[in-house]
């Protein structure tokens, strides 16, 4: 028995507040370059730039993902935003690479920076932009389950991490007047993006391996079982995984062989509602068996 897919195809207004945002982010980060003449301030506008590619595939995954099951996809299309949250990991990991080389060549011929106040006044405008929004994906993609949103924010936020340092290294040049700073700091900035993007991948990755619940999720689980096994219910072949928005939970339950198939169906409703209730968006599928099929200490299996 399962749970009503809710209706995610309202997810992609959050993906066009993040494009919107990354236009703007942009248009006010490479003005700020152009000023100063940064290269910290030109690695957050390169930044900015897979901000729009990352949610412009997010729009994509998410229109997909919102689409009911079929015949060919059963189980629903929400796992295509895993397909999302992996280009724009592998995205931030090609910007990372792109700032760090623009680096590299600055701190082996330093340049001078111009209006370094107009300029950070700029930065720091984009930054609070991208503070806003990224706390509106995150709230949204929490809510919904959704990792495309989850992603997108995290990147915003190291976008944000970036333009703090970006400002600190631009405001420590004016004040020391040691240009080689600015490229130092991009090469930092270019290693929390690069950290960024590994841990963006290797959640898709694993997203996409059909990885287990997480612990607390598993915990939940067993103690909806044990209250049923202490009343003379096993169970076993426990399984778990999620997909997209959804977890998937499948178990065979035994009961005595003198139970009717009533009663036994009965119990598998109350089984599967009860992690509903604490498992919103999971398909169960439960399956009865009569005791004696297997010995009681195989009975009661866990992943």
């Amino acid at each position: 028995m399962t749970s009503h897919n809710p209706d995610r195809s309202s997810l992609t207004r959050f993906a066009w507040l993040s494009i919107a945002a990354a236009v703007t982010t942009i248009g006010l980060k490479t003005a700020a370059y152009l000023i100063t003449g940064s290269v910290g301030l030109l690695s957050d506008a390169l930044e900015s730039i897979v901000n729009l590619v990352g949610s412009l595939m997010a729009l994509a995954m998410l229109t997909v993902a919102a689409r009911p099951p079929d015949d060919n996809h059963a189980y629903g299309h929400s796992k295509a935003e895993y397909f999302s949250s992996l280009v724009e990991g592998m995205l931030i990991l090609v910007a990372a690479g792109s700032i760090g080389l623009a680096a590299l060549r600055r701190l082996v011929t330093p340049q001078p920076l111009e209006q370094v106040g107009l300029g950070l006044a700029v930065s720091i405008i984009a930054a609070l932009v991208n503070l806003a929004v990224a706390r509106v994906l995150l709230r949204a993609g929490k809510q919904y389950n959704s990792i495309s949103l989850v992603a997108n924010a995290h990147h915003l936020l190291t976008d944000v991490w970036t333009s703090a340092g970006v400002v600190l290294g631009v405001g420590l040049v004016a004040v020391t007047g040691l240009e080689r700073i600015d490229p130092i700091v991009a090469l930092v900035v270019s290693g929390n993006i690069v950290w960024s993007g590994i841990r963006i991948v290797r959640d898709s990755v694993s997203g996409l391996m059909d990885t287990a619940l997480p612990a607390d999720e598993q915990r939940t689980l067993q103690n909806v079982l044990e209250r049923h096994v202490r009343t003379g219910v096993q169970y076993h072949a426990l399984r778990t995984r999620r997909s997209g928005a959804r977890r998937f939970v499948s178990l065979h339950v035994l009961v005595p062989g003198e139970w009717t198939v009533e009663a036994g169906h009965q119990l598998l409703e109350c089984i599967e509602a009860e992690i509903r209730d604490l498992l919103p968006d999971t398909t169960v599928l439960t399956h009865l068996e009569p005791h004696g099929e297997f010995l009681p200490e195989d009975a009661v299996s866990r992943d």
